[in-house]
């Protein structure tokens, strides 16, 4: 059986400072959601691109769509490697010099790539440089993204009240959500344009918005106060090696947490898109069902947050590992009916329900396992690590099963396996976790 606490040197290394004021943890709370919602926008629009349109615009090959969507999801994996770089980089920023700086950096990193992304010209037009220059934008957005998530988690995490942790810290997450909406919105709008509009210029509209995005994100994070528990804490001269050196076990525990919530993720909210259009079903059936999903997610995302502070930490999220290995063969069965309100059921399980239990729980869970003076570095390595694995792999590898098969089993058993190895996680972490720093 696992032990119950966690060692005495990170519970004292840990002591957050008094909670902010309610005003200013509602400031941060708005602040943060926008900010997130704003960056995370421009980050799943090349997964709702790759899904769509970016196959025959940068990736033609051989007039096969199916192996054209394949290598997009390539450039779309790429970005995913290149998160770790990011997580290391900006949470050695985040623990050394405060979290609110690392984050106006990485959203004006995210904004000039993606605005790039919008400029580009397609195959047709300069051959294979247009692939090169578009997977090298997303590396660019993978390294922005990799700093961005335990930042935008902790401004709300230690700026809030131990009893409430959970909840609070749920609110983050929002942004998450919010920002697929926002990139499944604007395809969804674009997408009703005279197809030859859509292909030529109109999937660049989403992409160029993210000026507008840039801009207003940068004014919000700037005017964000620090978050009190790194006020208080001692930064360490090297975060990064110090989380290896103390607290290995801590990030594999992290890295296994994100595994079924990131890899489920992307299949119900990249692959099915693909799925769909390949069984028949249509697009704007599949996209105002992620939409919708999306939209629910956003409530229920502070329902299960809350429900950690109640129940435990360790219960709530596995609910959702679990959860995701008994809908895994179900989610598709009620995709392949085309019938579009079992298609939004099927939705709704993967999202609202397994992805937010464990999503909304995540960021209080994960920023419970590491010290003040290294949470940033220890959550960014363990987030993003498993990331690669897990987001950037799991739709990649299901279009090629998917390909090979021409059947969704092999996807649903990978679903399945997401969910146990976080399940076996959930066993190692210390049932008072959400104690053993207060």
């Amino acid at each position: 059986m696992p032990n119950d606490t966690l060692s005495p040197t990170a519970v004292s290394a840990a002591t957050p400072a008094a909670p902010a004021t309610s005003r200013t943890l509602r400031r941060i709370i708005v602040a943060s959601v926008i900010g997130n919602a704003l960056e995370w926008y421009d980050f799943f629009l090349y997964g709702t691109a790759a899904a769509l349109i970016f196959g025959p615009l940068f990736f033609p090959l051989h007039g096969d769509p199916l192996m054209g969507t394949l290598a997009a999801f390539a450039g779309f994996a790429i970005g995913f490697l290149a998160r770790p770089l990011g997580g290391i980089v900006f949470g050695h920023i985040g623990d050394r010099h405060g979290r609110k700086r690392a984050l106006v950096v990485t959203l004006m990193m995210m904004g000039v790539a993606t605005f790039g992304i919008g400029l580009l010209p397609t195959f047709s037009q300069i051959g294979f440089l247009a692939p090169i220059a578009l997977i090298c934008l997303r590396v660019v957005q993978g390294i922005a993204s990799g700093g961005e998530w335990g930042g935008g988690v902790l401004l709300i995490s230690e700026s809030a009240p131990a009893n409430r942790r959970g909840y609070y810290a749920s609110f983050s997450q929002l942004g998450v959500a919010g920002g697929f909406v926002l990139s499944a919105a604007a395809f969804y709008l674009v997408q009703r344009l005279p197809l030859e509009s859509f292909m030529s210029w109109g999937w660049r509209l989403p992409f160029l918005a993210s000026v507008l995005i840039f801009g207003v994100g940068v004014y919000i994070r700037r005017s964000l106060p620090e978050s009190r528990d790194f006020t208080a804490a001692k930064p360490k001269h090297m975060p990064v090696l110090t989380v290896l050196r103390n607290h290995p076990k801590q990030v594999l525990q992290a890295m296994g947490l994100r595994i079924a919530e990131n890899g489920g993720t992307y299949i119900f909210l990249s692959f099915v898109l693909v799925y769909g259009k390949a069984i028949g079903v249509p697009v704007p059936v599949m996209l105002g069902g992620v939409m919708l999903a999306m939209l629910l997610e956003l409530a229920t995302i502070v329902l299960w947050g809350r429900l950690s502070d109640v129940i435990g930490r360790r219960p709530v999220y596995m609910i959702g590992a679990l959860g995701l290995v008994v809908i895994a063969f179900p989610a598709f069965w009620l995709i392949d009916t085309h019938e579009p309100l079992l298609v939004f059921l099927s939705l709704a399980l993967g999202l609202p329900f397994c992805h937010a239990a464990m999503i909304g729980t995540q960021p209080a869970l994960m920023g419970e396992l590491f010290p003040t003076e290294v949470r940033y570095s220890g959550m960014a390595l363990g987030h993003e690590i498993a990331s690669v694995f897990s987001g950037g792999l799991a739709p990649l590898v299901a279009i090629a099963l998917y390909s090979k098969f021409h059947a969704p089993w092999p996807v649903a058993l990978m679903l399945i396996g997401f969910g146990l190895i976080t399940a076996i996680t959930l066993m190692t972490i210390p049932k008072n976790i959400n104690t053993a720093h207060d």
